[in-house]
């Protein structure tokens, strides 16, 4: 039987797959996912070479696994944000925020080379947990339309417009967030 380094069998695998995670940010950091193997991720994590195998049975399970816990993370602080926030412009402006704060600090764009060495299974697998996170943007759009904050003609391109504005790192969040905000039609100004 395997030592456990936490109070309980929970918390000791808890701490074990945010290890596994942390390697594999790191190795993908450094090199392609097919070029990462099982015995390099243990080895990163601390784990001996079998170890990691009680935990992930593969290297697309460690990936499924670290994307749906990243996007967990990311849906709670999301959620936590908009739980307090009247309105709709200033609910967007708290997604727009999250957004942008969230690239410091989640890996969720692992990247499209990543997801071309994934099986479709496990492909599907991580665009579940996406859909929830887009299930929020379509709600904000919704709310702002319905209170005529936002006028939105094309729902499936307004979403991708808006996620394009949000991916880069570089720009001032208030300029994102008021380019975004005209771009929906919102008369507000900046908060």
């Amino acid at each position: 039987m395997p030592r456990i380094s936490a109070g309980s069998v929970e918390e000791h695998r808890e701490q074990v797959h945010q290890r596994v995670f942390d390697a594999l940010a790191t190795l993908l950091g450094e090199r392609s996912l097919d070029a990462i193997s099982m015995a390099q991720l243990a080895a990163a994590a601390g784990l001996g070479r079998t170890a990691i195998y009680h935990h992930f049975p593969d290297k697309e399970a460690v990936v499924v696994a670290f994307a749906s816990h990243e996007t967990s993370r990311y849906l709670e602080g999301l959620r936590a944000g908009l739980a307090d926030v009247e309105g709709p412009v200033e609910r967007f402006r708290v997604y727009v925020r999250h957004q942008l704060e969230a690239g410091q600090q989640f890996h969720m764009g692992l990247g499209s080379q990543l997801y071309a060495a994934l099986s479709r299974d496990s492909m599907l697998a991580i665009r579940d947990h996406v859909v929830e996170v887009e299930q929020v943007l379509r709600d904000l759009l919704a709310d702002g339309v319905a209170s005529g904050d936002f006028t939105v003609e094309d729902e499936a391109a307004t979403m991708s417009l808006v996620h394009a504005c949000l991916s880069p790192r570089t720009l001032p969040p208030d300029a994102v967030e008021r380019f975004v905000l005209r771009a929906l039609g919102s008369s507000h100004p900046p908060g």
